[in-house]
């Protein structure tokens, strides 16, 4: 015991001065670090979904959107600009409160979770991850048209000019300064994004040793079984997908004031496919490999070495496609594997009994 709380404690030190020596090497390493606790974060919630009670949803990143433009169209000009009657009522543009709209992200997000889990009850493994895959599709595309006739939202030139986020007078937009050191806006942001990871990391922690986080595996393991015991598996599945939407939307929000822009680019099928990816092999891997690597091909030249044959994009897809099969041969249950319960430990084989010799006449 006392062990593992030394490790905490000096993880929780590192983490916590780590961005402070990143910053010093230059802000590209503290913002790799930023998205690599937001994809951490979109990773716990669709372990809710995928891990804890087995549905495989291909299509997570719809609602990582849903918050994304909720944040962006509350928190900008946009609306002003194109509606009359929301510009008179808010001539200097809308700039919604981070405290109502944080809720109002995750709520908006798990009612889009409950919306897609309601007709796909009855489904089950490819069929599910089709149906789940073309609902994140479909939102997508929806995004990228809503410019006309009525501009919604601004189709694929995005949504611009989003406030960034506000605590108590702090503008994490802006770079501080804190006993003389200098506070990059990275790293104030790598702080929120930090305390929100810890929280969902309880939050999850929590719901995987309750009744409901178990009733979610029961669900996993075998559904037949899971309602003949008398467990409602159709409320336990929209609670999954409802519960796991709400960490897209609150990672939405998250990634659209720390962008200050949001565009239909950002939440491609790739996108999601990736998300998948993370739960089971590593988020900070996947989040963090793809942003050194572009660092490294960038000083390598490689356009220039290879004649234009190999270029940044087409390493980073290599060299991860070669680190997700590398994981996959070496650890197949994952990078961090939950411990497997309610299996027999193995019992050793019995030995044969052996005969007594027959006796001489």
């Amino acid at each position: 015991m006392k062990n593992k709380l030394l490790v905490f404690l000096i993880a929780a030190v590192a983490l916590l001065i780590l961005p402070l020596l990143a910053q010093h090497v230059g802000n590209f390493w503290v913002r790799m670090l930023d998205f690599a606790l937001l994809y951490v974060l979109l990773a716990l919630g669709l372990n809710i979904v995928v891990g804890y009670a087995g549905l495989l949803d291909l299509g997570y990143v719809a609602f990582y959107a849903v918050g994304a433009y909720m944040f962006g169209l509350m928190a900008s000009p946009h609306l002003s600009e194109n509606f009359a009657a929301i510009k008179a009522i808010f001539p200097n543009g809308l700039h919604t409160p981070i405290w109502l709209v944080i809720p109002l992200g995750a709520a908006l997000a798990g009612l889009a979770g409950v919306t897609l889990g309601a007709p796909t009850l009855k489904l089950r493994g490819d069929y599910l991850a089709i149906v789940t895959l073309g609902f994140g599709e479909i939102v997508r595309v929806f995004m990228n048209n809503l410019d006309r006739p009525v501009n919604i939202t601004n189709g694929p030139k995005g949504l611009i000019q989003i406030d960034s986020m506000k605590f108590f007078g702090i503008d994490l937009g802006k770079n501080g300064d804190l006993f003389g050191m200098e506070i990059s806006s990275v790293t104030k942001y790598y702080y929120l994004f930090l305390a929100l990871v810890v929280i969902s990391v309880v939050i999850c922690y929590r719901l995987e040793q309750s009744r409901i986080g178990r009733a979610w595996m029961a669900i996993r393991e075998d559904e037949i079984a899971a309602k003949a015991m008398g467990i409602n598996t159709r409320n336990l599945k929209l609670l999954a997908f409802g519960m796991g939407a709400t960490f897209g939307g609150v990672s939405g929000v998250m990634f659209a004031t720390f962008q200050g822009f949001v565009s239909p680019e950002s939440f491609s099928l790739q996108e999601s496919v990736m998300i998948v990816a993370m739960v089971v092999l590593g988020a900070v891997l996947l989040a963090a490999l793809p942003e050194a690597l572009r660092w490294v091909a960038g000083e390598l030249d490689l356009q220039r070495l290879t004649d234009g044959r190999i270029d940044a994009a087409i390493l980073r897809q290599l060299m991860i496609a070669l680190a997700m099969i590398a994981i996959m041969l070496t650890r197949p249950r994952g990078l961090w594997p939950s411990p497997e319960h309610g299996k027999a430990a193995p019992q050793p084989l019995a030995k044969p009994a052996v005969s007594p010799a027959p006796a001489a006449r």
